[in-house]
């Protein structure tokens, strides 16, 4: 007990705890940090605990000031006297609390839920159906149209046994080593794995034991989730020989298919960015911007034609950020259909597993073989995915959001900059709105729709920011954030640092105020079962918090009277969009309506065909 509570006798620990009650709340951070940095003594530096108990200093009225003013809080000074041994107890159990260093795949014990009170979800599963069978004759012996295959094409092949398993793995490994200098997307290849799992699939299907659209399809895997054998590095510096010895359900759930796991891919370290220990991740479509992230790797590669579908995570745009940027189709599920079991954890009630592919349909297929409970992960719903590809989505009422729609308006005296980037969005917001009449030639009757206001979705928004520094609070005590590639004000370091100055009581008032902006938001789609949106702007934020699902789909590419971008230099974060680059349109749904929503994106994008258009690599 000693050595587990690092250094805390049992009789201290017992008195701590009873002291404390259930339901205390733990010292703001604020004040634990004025203390360690208040500590003179050159041995209260200790590893791991961060903080050696015989050298803390004594918490002060003026260290109380200090942290009321970053709070917003008055308080007397009788008040500040009276607080003075609560505060000493606080700081006694976040130590212990903090001793047991809790690893990041533990999570709390409260489930985010973001389904209304007396909302019943679809439970029953019925058999997938899939389009017809397409034509794939030409597709055999052309490397480059095999590549940019989809994985309803490239399924047909295998399936009747015209291309096997093993000549696909082969063509994707090779794809991945050649343009993985240009593109920086691969951490490690799973070459061994995928070869066996190949040969596997092969023989399966030629004893006639076809397990179904994924068997023998080779795919990337965001290198947060676990795959025993390889490494899972977290895109981080201090973590680039990680492993663990288990898969991730997803994983697992994807070799019980019979789908070939090629490589673990690029992500921004810890899930932010493009930027990773390796590198830069970057577009296809033109090789000196950034991918965006943090699922980099994972759209890179598919946009790219090296693999034929991958796994992304978002918690706050990043499947539908790298897919927008990297032309590739992107699913984002509902909040708690896909268990997250065995992937790195950054905020336990927004993060999100879904496909990214080259088309809709293969997002769905994916998505049957990944979707529902997996006894461990407590936030996932026994809701039912049952994919149609013929469903009549014509019976959809359709929303759009008009004020995302409508063009930007120039401001008064606008400085240079700011015209420059005026044009920019009046020019890409052309093709959002010709996304309209598209519509509605496919027989679509619009209505408009508005996100709800006062709601403040961004201010709700810092309670990713702590979750995330709770999930990787000893790399910041540790002072192992040092090793992370990116230290800006922006990136994870600070906001970590700056996380620990939000206190419990302000994250629980921000979940009540989400608690409110669900309910706001799930009336929208009381009124109409499918919004059309832009695919960043202000819903970005809300159906991330609120849990509801988003289909990212390519809406064309940027002709040669693109503006240019204000930062050309090679890699420049500001390095974005300019002639011959994708755009990208956003369909959100009710929440668990992620079959039928991702049928109407199938439809349009069936319509436009813009996800057949791909970049130009040589």
């Amino acid at each position: 007990m000693n050595e587990q509570l690092g250094g805390l006798d049992r009789r201290r620990f017992l008195g701590v705890c009873s002291a404390m009650g259930l339901g205390q709340t733990l010292l703001p951070g604020v004040l634990w940090g004025m203390a360690a940095q208040a500590s003179s003594s050159p041995q209260s530096r200790v590893e791991g605990a961060g903080i050696d108990h015989d050298h803390l200093v004594a918490i002060t009225p003026e260290m109380i000031d200090a942290a009321a003013a970053i709070a917003a809080v008055k308080l007397t000074a009788e008040q500040k006297a009276m607080m003075l041994d609560g505060l000493k107890k606080q700081r006694e159990s976040v130590l212990v609390i903090r001793s047991m260093k809790i690893p990041n795949s533990v999570a709390p014990a409260f489930v985010f839920d973001p389904v209304p009170a007396g909302m019943k979800l679809e439970t029953e599963r019925r058999p997938m159906r899939m389009s017809r069978a397409p034509e794939v004759k030409a597709l055999v012996g052309n490397e480059n149209a095999l590549a940019f295959a989809s994985v309803r094409e490239l399924a047909e092949l295998v399936k009747t046994k015209k291309v096997s398993s093993v000549e696909l793995t082969k063509m994707y490994l090779a794809r991945l080593r050649k343009y993985d200098p240009k593109l920086h997307f691969v951490i490690t290849l799973t070459e061994e794995r995928a070869l066996r799992h190949a040969a596997e699939a092969d023989k399966e299907i030629a004893a006639g034991r076809y397990r179904g659209p994924l068997h023998g399809i080779p795919w990337g895997a965001k290198d947060l989730l676990a795959v025993k054998g390889y490494r899972t590095t977290w895109g981080a510096g201090g973590f680039e020989q990680q492993q663990f010895d288990y898969d991730a359900t997803v994983v697992q759930r994807l070799d019980a298919t019979g789908a070939v796991l090629v490589a673990k891919l690029s992500m921004g370290a810890l899930a932010q960015g493009p930027i990773w220990f390796g590198g830069m991740t970057r577009s296809p479509w033109n090789t000196k911007q950034p991918s965006s992230g943090s699922s980099a790797g994972s759209a890179s590669a598919v946009g790219s034609g090296c693999v034929g579908f991958a796994i992304g995570t978002e918690t706050l745009g990043s499947i539908s950020s790298p897919s927008t940027r990297c032309g590739a189709t992107g699913l984002r599920p509902t909040f708690g259909f896909v268990p997250r079991t065995g992937a790195m954890a950054l905020t336990w009630t927004m993060d999100k597993i879904g496909p990214i592919c080259r088309s809709v349909e293969d997002c769905a297929l994916v998505m049957s073989a990944i979707y529902g409970p997996d006894r461990q992960d407590r936030s996932v719903k026994n809701a039912a995915f049952n994919w149609d590809a013929e469903f009549d989505w014509k019976k959809l009422r359709v929303g759009y959001l008009k004020s995302e729609f409508d063009p930007p308006e120039i401001q008064k005296n606008a400085t240079e900059e700011q015209t420059r980037d005026h044009a920019r969005q009046a020019y890409d917001a052309k093709y959002a709105q010709a996304a309209l009449p598209s519509l509605q030639k496919m027989g679509a009757k619009l209505v408009e729709v508005k996100l709800p206001k006062g709601y403040h979705f961004g201010d709700i928004q810092p309670v990713l920011e702590a979750e995330a520094a709770a999930a990787f609070d000893e790399l910041t005590l540790s002072g192992r954030d040092g090793l992370l590639t990116d230290q800006g004000p922006n990136e994870w370091p600070n906001t970590f640092r700056v996380a620990r100055f939000y206190s419990a009581v302000d994250y629980i008032q921000a979940q009540r105020a989400r608690t409110l902006a669900m309910e706001a938001m799930e009336k929208i789609f009381v009124e109409v079962d499918v919004v059309v949106t832009p695919s960043f702007g202000a819903q970005l934020t809300a159906t991330n918090l609120t849990g509801h699902p988003a289909v990212i789909v390519p809406n064309g590419a940027r002709g040669e009277d693109a503006p240019l971008p204000d930062h050309r230099d090679d890699g420049h974060p500001q390095n974005v969009g300019g002639p011959g680059t994708p755009v990208s349109l956003t369909f959100l749904g009710g929440l668990y309506s992620d079959a039928r929503l991702a049928a109407f994106a199938r439809a349009y994008q069936e319509a436009t065909g813009f996800h057949r258009l791909h970049p130009k690599l040589d």
